[in-house]
């Protein structure tokens, strides 16, 4: 199979190394290999017998026409040249696209093979019960419970669920203070009882474990105290119920529940913060015959640090220790999207039961930092000046200025009582210029600027300030 690699001065040695063993011609068409054109790329067809191209994952122009005229594929290459060296040896084994970029698209492909072993694998997974079509033990993987705390003082709690499910949680737990009534836990899942996905009630108040399970099928937190008030209820509703120590050992209150009659019991050892005794809670989770359940927010939740990597080795720990059900919630401000975190996470788990490591699974919670660095050739220039201070004064387009913030997904920019809304900086930024309402080049690139810093908040979960630093 004879390829032809079009590329730019400036990537010519990445892309010569990266052919080296394959029966591949190397083009150099100009300085930057994106800017190649049909045209170009015509004559250099023309020149050779070729059974492939492969372009520059990063060039502007369309190729469908050209690849019309020679009935040659021409198909898209990785966005960076270093990355060429990585994609080469599976073309016998994969179609690259003619419209992604070959790096966009193989992580696609490999995410959506791994997305396709994780439901294989749940398919054929033995379990211990099934809570609403949902499996919780056995060789199932591991169950996201995401807890809504006060849900009796939510306002919107039916969209406060449905996000929760939509981010990939498998269970919704309602959390329920001392200051709810059982007509308030009625109310609550009043307003939610058609949604046929597994709910959880969180409290220790009897007269509201009552009041739940006519809905709930599962209740948080089962203990001593309450085992004899509303055990025998919990159990004549066929709820599910998740049993933790107090004064009395784990051991002794599963006996109590099971007494009462409860036959589907998920054993909580419970999970100490860090500095409060999580090491040794950790031994307390022992080889148990009952689903283990695994509070990974109790931890997350009270240290300061970036949620994203501590749900990833929360989440390995809780493997290692073959819990059943991992404890989320988004209580605080840095927490957000920590639901969504820990199901990628619990997924990374599921792929990696018969790997020695969570690494190269086709999916990953890498956000911030690269996985690889890439190494691309210098940028060349004979002369070089220094960049001058832009002064403090600015002068106004004589448009007007824009007001520029985020609303859910999207970025919003304002002018005289109009608005644009756009999921993309450069979609936003584009129709402004269609408008006309911008005149100067600096307030432009002032434009620009604080688009892309709206996104990164909305990427990354952080708040955006107009003029402030990201």
């Amino acid at each position: 199979m004879r390829i032809l690699l079009p590329t730019g001065s400036a990537t010519e040695a990445v892309v010569r190394s990266a052919a080296k063993g394959f029966d591949a011609d190397v083009a150099v068409t100009g300085e930057i290999a994106s800017f190649l054109t049909p045209h170009q790329l015509h004559m250099l067809i023309n020149k050779g017998n070729y059974d492939m191209v492969i372009v520059s994952g990063m060039c502007t122009a369309l190729f469908a026409q050209v690849e019309r005229e020679t009935g040659i594929p021409i198909y898209r290459g990785p966005r960076h040249a270093a990355d060429l060296a990585l994609v080469l040896p599976l073309l016998g084994t994969i179609t690259l696209s003619r419209t992604v970029p070959a790096d966009e698209f193989l992580a696609a492909k490999r995410a959506e093979e791994a997305y396709g072993k994780i439901e294989q694998l749940e398919r054929e997974a033995a379990f211990d019960y099934l809570i609403r079509g949902i499996k919780i033990g056995g060789a199932s993987r591991m169950k996201v419970l995401a807890e809504i705390m006060d849900a009796h003082r939510r306002e919107d709690i039916r969209g406060d669920v449905e996000r929760f499910f939509a981010q990939g949680a498998d269970i919704v737990d309602l959390g329920f203070g001392f200051d709810a009534t059982p007509d308030d836990v009625k109310r609550v899942f009043g307003a939610i009882g058609d949604i046929d996905r597994p709910l959880a009630a969180d409290t220790q108040d009897p007269a509201l474990i009552r009041a739940a399970i006519g809905r709930a099928d599962i209740i948080l937190s089962l203990q001593s105290q309450n085992i004899p008030l509303a055990g025998a209820e919990v159990a004549r509703a066929g709820a599910a119920a998740v049993v933790v120590p107090d004064d009395h050992t784990l051991d002794h209150n599963i006996a109590l529940a099971r007494k009462a009659g409860i036959t589907c019991i998920i054993a909580d050892p419970l999970l100490q913060p860090a500095g409060s005794g999580l090491t040794a809670s950790l031994k307390r989770f022992k080889k148990s015959p009952y689903p283990l359940f695994f509070g990974a927010g109790n931890v997350v939740e009270l240290l300061d640090a970036d949620s994203i990597g501590m749900n990833a080795v929360l989440a390995g720990i809780a493997m290692e220790l073959n819990a059943s059900v991992i404890f989320s919630s988004e209580h605080s401000d840095k927490t957000q999207g920590s639901v969504r975190e820990m199901r990628r996470a619990t997924d990374m788990m599921a792929l990696a039961c018969h790997r020695p490591y969570p690494k190269d699974l086709g999916i990953d919670l890498l956000t911030i930092k690269e996985k690889r660095r890439r190494r691309e050739p210098p940028v060349e220039y004979a002369t070089v000046a220094r960049a001058k201070p832009m002064p403090d004064e600015i002068e106004y387009d004589p448009k007007g200025n824009f007001r520029i913030g985020i609303e859910g997904d999207t970025v919003v920019a304002a002018i005289n009582g109009r608005a644009i809304r756009g999921i993309r900086w450069q979609d936003v930024f584009y129709t402004i210029l269609k408008n006309g309402d911008v005149t100067l080049l600096d307030h432009a690139a002032y434009l620009g600027r604080e688009l892309y810093k709206a996104e990164l908040a909305i990427r990354y979960g952080r708040s955006f300030e107009q003029d402030g630093e990201f």
